[in-house]
């Protein structure tokens, strides 16, 4: 499932290429006619992301409500002027990737390309299009029902709003479920999904298992702090990277160790790491922790693999 950077990203480029345009709005596949009748001829004013949640707000003050689940996945096209497209979904279906149309868009655009697949909506404007597949939300609401969505939520590390990290402590401290559990409950913190909360936990070094209860509040403060530094770092980067680049791969060894051979080693906003070298535990079941060379665990928690080092991550007495 696309994480709170992914959304964010996709929040700014519907913001970029389709603010302030009257779109139309169809849906392909049938599911939504309904809800593309009532915002088709109308303007995007605004893209809002809450988590995991899009918002693409209409001059009718009716809203786009999009929730992505585990196939979900948008996909853009368009002309030269149509920058920032891409195509981003779910892990499972597209690898969260990201392919700039704008550079290689056909000068000779003459509208958007038939549906392929099953399109539950298309937004179009004079320059481009955006084809919606596979979410597990889509729906047209008014501005009143979309402020009742949000107040389900808990806290958008994104956000970081004045008070998100007292809220996001209080949310975390009053329950017993481990804090593994509760990372990934969106009710308590907004966004943060498998990746995320298993690297967060690691960095800081905490016992997945640990109920919220026994979290301090130092560390839960710390945690929010750290949540919002990776997932920053996540809308900057398009991608999760967790690791220092002293872990990254160069040359078939890592940073750390080509750094005293005397190899140059680039620095991070000039390479990316390896898709192994980018975390630390998530995934990395059965090899040797980064830190610790301790080997990573994984477990099942609430429908979806957990990762840990028993020895880094070991309980408090």
């Amino acid at each position: 499932m696309p994480e709170g950077h992914s959304v964010r990203r996709l929040t700014r480029q519907f913001g970029d290429v389709f603010t302030g345009e009257r779109l139309s709005v169809s849906s392909p596949q049938g599911r939504f006619s309904g809800g593309a009748a009532l915002l088709d001829g109308h303007t995007l004013v605004a893209a809002e992301a809450h988590g995991k949640h899009l918002f693409l707000h209409f001059d009718n003050a009716l809203v786009l409500h999009v929730h992505l689940g585990l196939y979900g996945a948008w996909s853009f096209g368009g002309d030269r002027t149509f920058t920032g497209s891409s195509s981003i979904g779910a892990p499972r279906r597209v690898g969260e990737q990201e392919s700039p149309a704008g550079s290689d868009a056909d000068a000779s655009y003459a509208g958007p390309p038939a549906p392929v697949g099953a399109v539950r909506v298309r937004l179009a404007s004079g320059h481009g299009w955006a084809d919606l597949r596979g979410a597990t939300t889509c729906e047209a609401i008014t501005a009143a029902e979309a402020e009742a969505v949000l107040a389900r939520l808990g806290p958008d590390p994104l956000r970081n709003l004045r008070g998100d990290a007292g809220r996001f402590a209080r949310n975390l401290r009053t329950r017993k479920s481990p804090a593994a559990a509760l990372l990934m409950d969106q009710k308590i913190i907004a966004g943060v999904g498998n990746v995320y909360r298993a690297e967060v936990l690691f960095r800081r070094r905490l016992d997945p298992w640990m109920p919220g209860t026994d979290v301090t509040e130092p560390d839960a403060r710390n945690l929010w702090r750290d949540v919002v530094n990776v997932m920053t770092d996540g809308v900057a980067d398009g991608r999760i990277i967790t690791t220092p680049p002293r872990y990254w791969a160069v040359n078939g060894t890592t940073a750390a160790k080509a750094v005293r051979a005397g190899q140059d080693v680039p620095a991070k906003g000039g390479s990316f790491p390896r898709g192994e070298d980018a975390h630390y535990v998530y995934k990395r079941q059965g090899l040797p922790c980064r830190v610790c060379r301790t080997l990573v665990l994984i477990a099942e928690l609430a429908g979806r693999n957990l990762y840990w080092c028993p020895f880094c991550q070991q309980p408090q007495e």
